[in-house]
């Protein structure tokens, strides 16, 4: 069940196969760095219990994945442009706060 914004409204039922099929919708293709992200995050929120700012993600996905994938260059490229956004969607994760 999705979210009037298409976000997955329970995160247990995601599956990669689902993942692909949220993202054909953007439309994005993903591939192994795609799924690189979306493991991040998804372990981020198991964790943390809340999402991460833009800001915040970047440097989270700096000290993760290091500086090649930890920059805005590469996650804005990866994430059509909004990647804490993309990402949550993509990792049937709740839309960030303050995301539009």
């Amino acid at each position: 069940m999705l979210s009037e914004d298409g976000f997955l409204s329970d995160r247990d039922t995601w599956t990669p196969e689902l993942a692909r099929a949220l993202a054909a919708r953007i439309p994005l293709v993903l591939e192994e760095g795609h799924f690189e992200v979306i493991a991040f995050i998804r372990a981020y929120h198991e964790r943390f219990h809340h999402l991460p700012t833009n800001r915040l993600f970047i440097k989270a996905v700096e000290k993760a994945l290091g500086p090649e994938k930890g920059n805005s260059r590469y996650l804005n490229q990866l994430l059509a442009g909004a990647p804490v956004r993309t990402a949550c969607l993509i990792a049937g994760l709740p839309k960030p706060p303050g995301c539009l």
